[in-house]
């Protein structure tokens, strides 16, 4: 099959987004297709892969209204593309991609039938900011994104029931993300949607092998560099980007009263985004400024490597459509700590790390320093969300599942 997957990020531009369809895209050649990727332009060079082809298109750099003129200039590349190469089926990633019902109908009448993947809704990121701001994150109205999710999500949420009402097949990400559209939009009882959870690279995020003495060099390299290179001394790492609905000014109130209890424990956050500098005078006030570093982003093999030389990894954010991040630290054989909420339970359980209230510091304190307790548990805990993720999130097991839905569309 020929397969148009548009996506409004791609890498450069990875994010749980980019990182998902290129390597879905990757997948679905070794599976024998060929894949064409309209995303959108200026974000630099694309890494070549054999077999995908990659268009870039203008688009308006307007918080929130770039998926609207990212979205046209996308159907009409798209339009382009099915005259010269006949494509099979459409893949849209909502909700970066934003179409009328009339678009939808314009694609399925014109070019071919839509699939659309649902990584989570405008309604969601709105709701997950107020619980942010209820928590006393900072800077919830300073950024302009927020901002514009805050006053503009439910003008937006037009087009994602255009999605749910036109789609051939919806693919939400996640058993939460499905429940929310269907709560959410009342969607028709003819509505055929599905869940496929992303997964996630297994090749780069592993667990270490501590007979291979590169791998050790590493291990404790990190931890000297983060101040855990002590006896007894716990390494804490927290990855995403640096906005209040990710959680991380109530992970610093967490560490700080962890110190209570667990005082030679060290946390690195690794996120781009503009919170750094009010992150570290909040860690400065609570106290914990010498065992708190914020790393602006590093390359994937050196972040896969603090990965797996972390004790734990903690993940406090207040919305996701289902959030890799965790995947990530249970492919490297590192626990989780994440919160009891929304997708998250559907990848963490008290098998392979722990679950908090969201927003709970106390509750937080409370499941990393119990996770941090038992050496012995915790590896077998890192033991068992390896398991897991190489058993039910891959990227091969993704294009397997989406080559099914696509075959269902174009019989």
């Amino acid at each position: 099959m020929h397969i148009a997957m548009l996506s409004a990020e791609f890498p450069p531009r990875w994010g749980g987004m980019g990182s998902t369809v290129f390597h879905l895209s990757a997948s679905l050649v070794e599976r024998g297709h060929r894949v064409t990727v309209i995303t959108r332009s200026g974000g630099g060079d694309p890494p070549p892969q054999k077999g995908v082809n990659v268009i870039t298109v203008g688009w308006a750099k307007i918080p929130m209204e770039f998926t609207r003129s990212y979205g046209r200039s996308a159907l009409r590349e798209l339009e382009k593309l099915n005259d010269s190469d006949p494509v099979d089926v459409v893949h849209l990633h909502c909700p970066m991609i934003s179409w009328s019902e009339s678009q939808f109908r314009r694609c399925s009448d014109k070019v071919a039938p839509v699939v659309s993947s649902l990584h989570g809704s405008w309604l969601g990121e709105r709701d997950g900011l107020i619980a942010a701001n209820k928590a006393r994150e900072a800077a919830v109205w300073a950024n302009p994104n927020d901002l514009a999710i805050l006053l503009t999500a439910g003008r937006y949420a037009r087009f994602e029931r255009a999605a749910i009402h036109e789609s051939s097949i919806c693919v939400a990400n996640s058993h939460a993300t499905k429940a929310d559209f269907e709560e959410r939009y009342g969607p028709p009882e003819s509505w055929s949607c599905e869940v496929i959870h992303w997964g996630v690279d297994t090749s780069m995020f592993h667990p270490i092998d501590r007979e291979a003495a590169d791998q050790l060099v590493e291990y404790n390299e990190n931890r000297l560099r983060y101040g855990a290179g002590e006896d007894g001394s716990k390494l804490i790492l927290a990855v995403g980007r640096l906005a209040a609905r990710k959680g991380f000014g109530t992970l610093l109130r967490g560490f700080a009263k962890l110190q209570e209890k667990a005082p030679k424990a060290s946390l690195v956050i690794v996120g781009r985004g503009h919170l750094r500098r009010r992150l570290q005078r909040q860690a400065a006030r609570l106290g914990i400024g010498d065992k708190v570093t914020i790393e602006s982003g590093m390359p994937f093999e050196r972040l896969a490597s603090l990965f797996r030389s972390a004790d734990l990894v903690v993940y406090p954010s207040f919305y996701e459509g289902q959030g890799l991040i965790p995947l990530e630290a249970m492919s490297s054989g590192t626990p989780v700590v994440t919160v009891d909420d929304g997708p998250l339970p559907e990848m963490v359980d008290t098998t392979v790390g722990a679950l908090f209230s969201m927003g709970d510091i106390d509750s937080m304190s409370d499941s990393m320093e119990s996770e941090l307790r038992d050496d012995v548990a915790r590896r077998k805990k890192g033991e068992l969300g390896r398991e897991r993720v190489m058993s039910s999130f891959t990227y091969e097991g993704n294009a397997e599942s989406f080559e099914s839905v696509y075959s269902r569309v174009v019989s």
